[in-house]
């Protein structure tokens, strides 16, 4: 009996978030540990997420309300952005390295949506695997809910434009996204603890981060790029229904 395709989705989604859950072990840090930074700049950061927050809950229910058909899709695309960011290295004294999983969803609905997402990523590693921490969820959010998305999209629709190899697009889209998010946590610790001043602090996390996040990068890229050839397979027609159809080899 061949399994249709909205149950191959829900399956792959439900089968990420299982496998997760069940192996995890508490953290140190998820990005930035609760009570971490400083309570002038953890305020500071929530105030700089919340209107993002807004407008990706204008966006999510614009998508949903538009094309309901891709709903499994967006659950897929929060399992895959929750089961790579579970997965951590130590790294930085108050934070860790690890896959954000960004990417793909910032290209499948764009960056707004993934705000949400990103955030309720956040909320539930906070709450239940001990990643991160409520104070720090703005901050966190920032980095790998807002600039990582909209980094994501960007690079995708310019990849796009310019040489129409979809693939190749996917990978650099995925990659940066995940590099970006933490060139912008090591601006929130180098803010926060200007140590030498915020040039050299800057310097200092962004070194030490780039010894796991480097190669953590690419292989974000490639997993998200087999995802993606999946997807193609699989889900041609909610692809299409986000005119996201295949436009390049």
């Amino acid at each position: 009996m061949r399994i249709g395709k909205s149950w191959r989705l829900a399956l792959l989604a439900g089968l990420t978030v299982y496998l997760v859950v069940g192996a995890a072990q508490p953290a140190q840090a998820m990005h930035i540990m609760e009570g971490y930074l400083p309570p002038g700049w953890a305020i500071f950061w929530w105030v700089v997420f919340l209107p993002f927050l807004v407008w990706g809950g204008y966006a999510l229910e614009r998508i949903t309300r538009q094309v309901p058909e891709t709903k499994l899709l967006l659950a897929l695309a929060g399992a895959f952005a929750f089961g790579l960011s579970a997965l951590k290295l130590p790294s930085v004294t108050g934070s860790c390295s690890h896959p954000t999983g960004m990417g793909l969803g910032a290209i499948l609905f764009g960056p707004g949506v993934m705000a949400v997402l990103g955030g309720l990523v956040l909320l539930f590693q906070a709450l239940l695997l001990a990643h991160g921490g409520l104070t720090t969820l703005g901050a966190n959010g920032v980095a790998m809910a807002v600039v990582g998305p909209l980094v994501a999209a960007g690079v995708y629709r310019v990849v796009m434009r310019l040489s129409r190899r979809q693939r190749l697009a996917v990978f650099l889209a995925a990659a940066l996204a995940d590099l970006v998010t933490y060139v912008v946590t090591s601006v929130q610790l180098a803010l926060a603890f200007p140590v030498g001043g915020f040039g050299a602090a800057f310097a200092k996390f962004a070194a030490i981060f780039a010894l796991t996040q480097v190669p953590l990068a690419v292989s974000e890229g490639l997993l998200t790029v087999l995802v993606w050839n999946w997807l193609q397979t699989y889900s041609r027609s909610e692809l299409a229904s986000l005119a996201l159809r295949e436009e390049g080899a």
